[in-house]
């Protein structure tokens, strides 16, 4: 049984179709996917996932267990750990000390009296911003500030984590640096759930990958084959067969406009008074 197993979730706002049937599987020690045009139920997915968005219909398993119901704080303490599109960092505490407050709840009383200064420590320099350990997580840059998210993740053990835009703010060299990791993280056994807007970073390091558009899940597969699928070529990566020598230019292009220029990506609403 895969570690994660969204089957045939919807979610509506009144007449709106945030997620159309949704099924998709993410499996322990590898990366998967989940892309798609802005709009397209991604983030709406991750709520039901997380707990944060009660499905219209279907059904949530996480690590054999249905989880549909189950609140947030419990699918944590089972193993789900995920970051936010929105920085969520605790602006008036150091990076250190964001770290050390999710430390210490996962340990509990434990952690009271075993602070784990080593652990924490490790944590910092697992993800690359020991150098920042000291300064407020509000002064620090954005991809710092993702990395911050990832470290207060890892704090709890996950057995699946949730990543929304996890590269958002990254430079090109911080960007590989985080890919790396992130393999490194599927190799320890970690199953890893992205949502990601570099097409670069997501042909990279996924092993599967499923695409979303209007709410339902309209490709998954290997990288290459999502890649050349004509369905995602015309919904997502901004051209279609008709044009094969724009296409050539932009898949594989990590500044690739076509991916960040929602002129070229259908909208729709994906929860109430929001588009994401």
């Amino acid at each position: 049984m895969s570690l994660l197993e969204v089957d045939d979730v919807v979610v509506q706002f009144g007449g709106v179709t945030a997620v159309n049937h949704a099924s998709f599987v993410a499996e322990a020690g590898r990366i998967t996917g989940l892309i798609g045009p802005n709009g397209a139920g991604k983030t709406t997915c991750f709520n039901v996932i997380s707990g944060l968005q009660k499905p219209t219909k279907g059904k949530v398993r996480f690590d054999s267990k249905t989880v549909t119901n189950m609140p947030v704080h419990r699918r944590s303490k089972r193993g789900m750990g995920r970051t936010f599109q929105r920085l969520e960092a605790f602006g008036s505490l150091s990076v250190r000390e964001n770290v050390r407050v999710a430390l210490d709840i996962h340990r509990g009383l434990l952690g009271l009296v075993k602070p784990g200064a080593a652990d924490l420590d490790a944590l910092l320099e697992r993800v690359g911003i020991s150098a920042y350990a000291a300064e407020r997580a509000d002064s620090i840059p954005t991809g710092t500030a993702r990395l911050l998210e990832l470290a207060r993740c890892l704090a709890g053990e996950p057995k699946l984590l949730l990543l929304d835009e996890p590269s958002s703010g990254l430079d090109e060299s911080e960007t590989g640096a985080f890919g790396d990791l992130l393999k490194d993280l599927a190799a320890g056994g970690c199953g890893i759930l992205m949502v990601e807007h570099d097409m670069d970073l997501v042909m990279k390091v996924c092993d599967e990958i499923h695409v979303l558009d209007f709410g339902s899940v309209i490709a998954s597969g290997l990288p290459g084959a999502i890649r050349s699928n004509p369905k995602v070529q015309k919904a997502y990566l901004g051209y279609s067969d008709e044009a094969p020598d724009e296409s050539a230019a932009l898949v594989g292009t990590h500044h690739d406009p076509a991916l960040h220029d929602t002129s070229v990506l259908p909208v729709v609403p994906d929860e109430i008074g929001a588009v994401r």
